[in-house]
């Protein structure tokens, strides 16, 4: 497995693979073919690329009429305008139909939209995606996972959104490890005083922290939740049965995201705190790491929040 300089260039990588394959997809970008890193793609692929313009709607649109003629497109671009310009198009002639068209939206959380300010980072698009009904969520934490997590898409029958990064993300898993079909891995296990569930592009920030709760005398297990609102979440209530300490740390609104979805799972499976840690408000512009110890997703900041829920 090639070592990725991130998330996007992982993208494009995957879809040159699937290409080179047979695999019938296709690129459709909204001006986004050079942010997506897949101009290597375009050369080589000429009729697999579908340029649209600044368009995101008919991006979406024309995706949806390939996808009906057998086609996977894969549609490329920054997760707002996808999941906000073209969300009606992502509703209705996609989830509503039960097409099969990947949505690929980077830029994703405040770390996400690294240096290009509050107009190009988003933390909404889980929010939407998670209301419409026949989408598989896939939220790969690094440059390896979006690789596993595009194949693993083109191998879906039906709607996908992929949440992607800036392109600097850090790596967080092994290049040999799995794209985890069940929903969840599980990347530290010092005890379970407490569960850290997580997912993106905070991942490494949160394994530091379960290090400096376990320099306190805090053992916690931190789990990467990479597919949201799956059909089977058995594989994450049997790691929150260990428990009575929930706490989900994500890079994304409060509302709609990771925290609603283990919160759900927790009213109607298994009773248990959870403590949500993620954006109240809108993040400003600035440099990853400078915003994500801003808005509490500093290592320390996470571990803090993990011991006032524990009442310490």
């Amino acid at each position: 497995m090639a070592k990725f300089k991130g998330t996007r260039e992982a993208f494009a990588a995957a879809m040159m693979d699937l290409a080179d394959e047979g695999k019938d997809v296709y690129g459709v970008y909204p001006d986004a073919l050079k942010a997506m890193r897949a101009v290597a793609f375009g050369d080589k692929y000429p009729e697999r690329y579908i340029e649209c313009g600044i368009a995101e709607q008919c991006a979406v649109a024309v995706a949806a009429g390939m996808a009906s003629a057998g086609c996977i497109p894969f549609v490329g671009t920054y997760c707002g305008f996808m999941t906000m310009r073209a969300g009606e198009q992502m509703r209705t002639f996609v989830g509503y139909t039960d097409l099969n068209v990947k949505c690929a939206g980077f830029n994703a959380g405040c770390l996400g939209g690294e240096r290009e300010g509050v107009t190009h980072q988003f933390y909404e698009d889980l929010a939407f995606v998670s209301s419409l009904p026949n989408f598989t969520i896939l939220t790969p934490a690094d440059g390896n996972q979006m690789y596993k997590a595009v194949r693993y898409a083109a191998e879906i029958e039906g709607p996908v959104y992929i949440r992607g990064g800036s392109g600097r993300e850090a790596d967080v898993f092994a290049p040999e490890a799995p794209f985890s079909l069940d929903g969840i891995t599980v990347l530290k296990e010092y005890g379970t005083d407490a569960v850290i569930f997580s997912n993106g592009f905070v991942l490494d920030r949160v394994m530091a922290a379960a290090n400096e709760l376990k320099a306190r005398g805090v053992n916690v297990t931190v789990a990467d939740i990479n597919i949201l609102y799956g059909k089977n979440p058995q594989k994450i209530l049997d790691v929150m049965a260990k428990t009575d300490c929930v706490v989900t740390v994500e890079d994304h609104n409060i509302n709609g995201g990771l925290g609603s979805y283990i919160s759900r799972l927790a009213t109607e499976h298994k009773p248990v705190r959870v403590k949500r840690i993620a954006l109240t408000d809108y993040a400003e512009s600035g440099a990853a790491k400078e915003l994500g110890d801003r808005y509490g997703f500093s290592p320390t900041g996470i571990a803090e929040e993990t011991l006032k829920a524990l009442g310490k």
